[in-house]
């Protein structure tokens, strides 16, 4: 399909998360990422230094360091099965043009991805900088460069038609805050209750943008997950997670109905309490960690080509 030629803006309104979670290394200062109870004190007695994600004073050093990373994050979505023919896309922002992004190119697989592959996009949905195969997938533009446009803190969005997300997606509605992880989810994820066939309009973009709100996710009924990061570590964490949460709710809930129950939910204010942990952007970037780094020591310096 042959990328958009008309120039668009994109109208949906502008939105960020509440301020200490809208930034790469956001964590509440009584908490320490992905540990519930511990404190970031007592993170400190443990580790000399807590890692973060990496600053940049040159943009362009940024961007290089950031395509690879996201050359990784093709990887990874690679080994955990989330592309099917040619669907889904992961985006991200360019430092150096904030109003661009990069993407990967429609038709080339997730596992073979490299750095240099990866193409740049203007919101307009012209492509402008990038590998030999340029070619976009429409669907791609659509929704990201919505996304893109109403949220300003986003700097990676994810989506694919990833197995148990997309079984989840068929029902319509939010996650059950059930077990530790899923209260990465508390009050942060949508969902966007239509389905109007391939996103091939900018309406359409705009509405799922707008059902994301300043959320980190969004359930595309009939269609998907839809994740966003202040990184593209973070972005890519919520995704695996929130694909494992709809499998567990999954299997929880047949469990349950099969002995004429329900699950046993968590309540609110215990949930609110464990997402400063498990929840933050620095949460999902840490968490994200091993997997970059289990990927970059199978496929250096490949992917960086």
């Amino acid at each position: 399909m042959a990328p958009p030629t008309a120039t668009e803006t994109y109208a949906v309104e502008q939105t960020t998360p509440s301020k200490g979670y809208d930034k790469p290394a956001s964590q509440p200062e009584d908490a320490a990422t992905h540990e519930p109870g511990l404190t970031q004190a007592g993170a400190r007695v443990q580790m000399q230094k807590f890692p973060a994600p990496p600053k940049f004073s040159d943009k362009y050093e940024e961007r290089e360091y950031l395509k690879g990373r996201l050359a990784l994050a093709f990887r990874i979505f690679g080994k955990e099965g989330f592309d099917e023919g040619v669907a889904g896309h992961i985006t991200l922002r360019d430092p150096v043009k904030p109003d661009h992004f990069w993407v990967n190119p429609f038709g080339v697989a997730f596992s073979q991805i490299k750095a240099s592959d990866l193409i740049l996009v203007n919101h307009d949905g012209k492509v402008v900088d990038g590998g030999p195969c340029r070619l976009l997938n429409q669907a791609a533009y659509m929704i990201h460069a919505a996304v893109h446009a109403a949220r300003p803190d986003v700097m990676c969005a994810a989506h694919s038609h990833s197995i148990y997300g997309r079984a989840f997606c068929t029902l319509g509605r939010e996650l059950d805050i059930t077990t530790q992880d899923s209260c990465a989810f508390y009050d942060d994820h949508a969902v966007y209750n239509s389905f109007r066939g391939v996103v091939l309009v900018k309406e359409e973009g705009e509405n799922i943008a707008q059902s994301l709100g300043n959320k980190k996710a969004v359930i595309l009924q009939n269609h998907g997950l839809l994740t966003v990061g202040q990184t593209i570590e973070a972005t890519v964490f919520w995704f695996c997670s929130m694909e494992k949460c709809c499998r567990a709710q999954l299997m929880a809930d047949a469990a349950a109905a099969g002995r004429g129950g329900e699950t046993i939910k968590i309540s609110p204010e215990d949930a609110a309490f464990t997402y400063k942990a498990v929840g933050t952007p620095r949460a999902g970037w840490f968490s994200a960690k091993p997997a970059f780094d289990v990927m970059e020591a199978a496929c250096a310096p490949e992917v960086f080509a």
